[in-house]
């Protein structure tokens, strides 16, 4: 099981299933949702995901896409995405030890930041997850 929560404290959840598709997201909305340079995700069935202790915040940021936060501290949680409605993706880095969950990839480099190099080797791929190497 992994464990995580927010900044604050206030909001713990639980993740017991296997994560799966563990990428850093490059896009325009996770970098200003995040106000950070890169967003590391993972996901998990979303009946694998449990609020455990206090009450995200939701936020749609576009039709399709829902994420959640900690209404106190702004820590971003989540992210839900209707094409994909059995999964939820975890911010890694509100894991108790995000080191248990390394990314496999880089998504949406298309977008990274100029001022950003990648050198980590791991695979690019322009868009989500479409998966064509760049």
């Amino acid at each position: 099981m992994l464990t995580g929560g927010c900044l604050c404290g206030k909001v713990r959840y639980e993740v017991t299933g296997a994560p799966f598709h563990s990428t850093i997201c490059h896009c325009v909305d996770c970098r200003r949702c995040a106000a950070a340079p890169l967003v590391a995700w993972f996901s998990v069935k979303r009946s694998e995901f449990r609020v455990v202790q206090g009450t995200i915040a939701r936020f749609a940021s576009s039709k399709p896409v829902l994420r959640t936060f900690c209404a106190d501290c702004g820590t971003p949680l989540t992210y839900q995405h209707d094409d994909f409605p059995d999964e939820i993706d975890v911010t890694t880095c509100s894991l108790d030890a995000p080191d248990a969950v390394p990314p496999d990839d880089h998504t949406w480099a298309s977008q990274r930041l100029p001022w950003l190099p990648i050198s980590d080797g791991l695979p690019q791929y322009p868009h989500g997850r479409d998966k064509a190497a760049v």
